[in-house]
């Protein structure tokens, strides 16, 4: 029998990440819907290792729920894009393909996952998202409502409930969705480095064989690098003296930014590439890492987490406003529909692309440059590639093109 006197949420969003908590101060302050924001109590220092990438589109949504005034000090924009395909040991490495930022515009910002996790708190905080400190250990989805069982044997309904807690998603179990992926072989170095000399918010990509090496530009004279090695290579660089690991990092781009100085420790993370079988179950959407794991290559990850923010919260808002059940099989399906497809070909592209350049095979390096300086004599194609990365353009969701649910 079901206990009147607990109250019923609209919508309980699990895990209090960017994404969850884009999607929370979405509903609360565009659809003004009852929402509940469960995950345990942040413990432990901030991490300033993890950054992120940020889409025009995803800006745009950033602006609606209110957490971009927060976060536009803080993140640094991308005016140039770009990418090279070598080895280590080559002398001089030639650019095949460059982006270049609009008049006046950007092509993405960088900031740190904190700094973006922070204003999407007080955004949600601000809009009136209920917070409720827990770990959800069982979920049940009734004809009407689902509820959640916390550790402490509180319970929490709602009549859907959102699951946001990542990419070893405990709903997603309690949910029997399977999963299909894997380990992709390779781990991502990350660090903070400093430099001399101004890095006019210029990007760059390089395709090595042992993996991808990014760096990307942050505020000040510093940038975050994003550097795939197998996993075994990359814990032995993270433990090298900083001297050492600076003279690894020189080998592998053109030191064109002056001295370099690490700031704090390396640390290496192992790449998945993991997809779930269902996007819904019964009374239950998941979104982001809990949905579709991808390879950092393009920094996606985030971006794809907010394309699901954004068309669920729009999915979710249309069936609310004419009175329907906002955990009805029909919404449900529509989510899955429009968001499966996006997320799955776009991790296999970058699966692909990463397969693609993480070797040294003579033909295939040569085929590739080829098509690397193709692409970049071709303006249209070039804009078109800007304008998917945005993923504001025409048919994106509302949010994603800074309009009202």
């Amino acid at each position: 029998m079901v206990d009147a006197t607990i109250p019923v949420f609209d919508i309980a969003v699990v895990g209090a990440g960017a994404v969850g908590l884009a999607l929370a101060a979405a509903l609360k302050r565009e659809a003004r819907l009852k929402v509940a924001l469960i995950a345990p109590p942040a413990h432990g220092a901030p991490d300033r290792l993890r950054t992120v990438a940020l889409s025009s589109g995803s800006r745009s949504l950033m602006e609606r729920v209110g957490a971009w005034e927060a976060l536009q000090p803080l993140a640094q924009p991308i005016l140039e894009m770009a990418i090279f395909d070598g080895t280590p040991q080559d002398a001089v490495r030639i650019a095949q393909l460059r982006f270049a930022a609009p008049k006046g515009g950007e092509l993405a910002h960088m900031a740190f996952n904190d700094d973006v996790t922070s204003a999407l708190a007080r955004a949600a905080e601000t809009a009136g998202v209920v917070r409720i400190d827990g770990a959800v250990e069982d979920f049940a989805a009734g004809p009407f409502v689902a509820t959640l069982t916390l550790g402490d044997g509180r319970p929490v309904r709602a009549r859907l409930v959102v699951g946001a807690d990542g990419a070893r998603s405990k709903l997603r179990g309690l949910a029997g969705i399977a999963t299909t992926g894997g380990p992709t072989g390779q781990a991502g170095i990350v660090a903070t480095i400093a430099h001399e000399r101004e890095h006019e918010g210029r990007a760059e990509q390089h395709f090595l064989p042992a993996g991808p090496f990014a760096l990307l530009p942050l505020k000040g004279r510093f940038f975050s690098i994003v550097w795939n090695e197998p996993p075994a290579e990359a814990e032995r660089l993270c433990a090298l003296p900083e001297a050492t690991f600076i003279d690894e990092l020189e080998r592998r781009f053109s030191p064109a930014l002056g001295k370099l100085r690490r700031i704090g420790e390396a640390r290496a993370f192992p790449l998945e590439f993991r997809f779930a079988r269902a996007y819904v179950a019964k009374r239950l959407a998941l979104i982001g890492d809990a949905a579709h794991l991808v390879h950092p290559l393009a920094g996606q990850g985030l971006n794809l987490g907010l394309r699901d923010v954004a068309a669920l919260a729009e999915i979710l808002a249309e069936q609310l406003r004419l009175g329907l059940d906002p955990g009805a099989r029909e919404p449900l399906a529509e989510y899955q529909r429009r968001r499966r497809f996006d997320a799955l070909t776009s991790g296999l592209g970058m699966d692909a692309m990463n397969r693609l350049f993480s070797n040294d095979v003579a033909v295939l390096r040569s085929l590739r440059d080829l098509g690397l300086r193709v692409v970049d004599r071709a303006g249209p194609l070039k804009r078109a590639l800007i304008a998917e990365a945005g993923g504001d353009g025409i048919g994106a969701p509302r949010l994603l093109r800074g309009l009202g649910l």
